[in-house]
């Protein structure tokens, strides 16, 4: 279980040796709408938050609105680490009572976060070539995948998914790592299951990675077992503790014939896409 400590935004640790998670208040940068569902915001941040690592998360106290008061905090992957700019950004779909207290935040106030949190993406060794495949926010946890691949010198297909075109975000955030970007969307039935496996089978990569759908985490998990391709999988997933204390967010994962409970805040929430059972 990770330690918590608490930071205001300039203070480092008392002891010398880096705290792997902080409690910690950051300022609002931006908070940009980007289209009518999704929010694009900006913190600065301290130096414990600059070392999250792709596939990990924040837990956010997000502000009272007009449609209520969140009593738990929210768990949000990290959409970017600038650490030129000493900033973090998240990727959001207003959909509910804490993110629509998020919407509200205005450039200057403060939102109190913990983190980072939880088991990030891996790459292995003599990767060439990964493909990763997300909808929705689950962009926002892959774009950090595919940074951290062009920064090792791996190749980098995105297939990025949409219910519509002009919900579909991100590609010039993964273009920028160097990532060939493939758009499909719901209004034209590119984004049909069947298409994106004529995809995955033409591409020849050789690692899979999804977040953002369940019916596409089924076809990466099928797939990946059929052509014994390594894959992993952001799920996503309720909590409340976030560091593993109250088994709000416990899975069943299937290792070796047998069902295993896990949790995904701390055990995850990037697991093995063969030992997911999705949801």
């Amino acid at each position: 279980m990770s330690s918590v400590i608490n930071l205001s935004l300039h203070e480092e640790p008392v002891n010398t040796k880096t705290p792997t998670t902080a409690e910690f208040s950051c300022r609002v940068d931006q908070n940009l709408k980007l289209n009518a569902e999704y929010f694009h915001l900006y913190l600065d941040a301290p130096e414990v938050a600059l070392k999250a690592l792709p596939g990990q998360f924040f837990h956010l106290m997000c502000p009272s609105s007009e449609l209520g008061d969140p009593f738990f905090r929210r768990p949000m992957s990290i959409y970017k680490v600038d650490k030129v700019q000493r900033k973090i950004q998240f990727l959001f779909k207003n959909a509910g009572v804490g993110t629509n207290g998020l919407s509200k935040l205005n450039p200057e106030e403060f939102l109190n976060i913990v983190g980072p949190l939880g088991v990030g993406f891996t790459i292995p060794n003599g990767t060439r070539h990964i493909i990763v495949v997300g909808r929705g926010v689950g962009l926002a946890t892959l774009a950090p995948l595919a940074e951290m691949a062009s920064q090792k010198g791996v190749q980098v297909t995105a297939i990025l998914s949409a219910r519509r075109l002009d919900l579909l975000m991100s590609s010039e955030r993964f273009r920028s790592t160097g990532a060939e970007v493939i758009q499909v969307h719901d209004e034209d039935n590119s984004s049909a299951v069947e298409n994106i496996e004529i995809l995955l089978r033409q591409l020849n990569g050789d690692a899979f990675y999804t977040c953002g759908s369940n019916r596409l985490f089924k076809l990466i998990k099928r797939l990946s077992k059929e052509l014994n391709i390594f894959g992993q999988v952001a799920l996503e997933q309720q909590m409340a503790c976030g560091i593993g204390v109250c088994f709000c967010c416990v899975r069943t994962f299937e290792i070796n014939g047998k069902n295993i409970h896990k949790r995904v805040c701390s055990e995850g929430p990037v697991f093995d896409v063969c030992e997911a059972t999705g949801w």
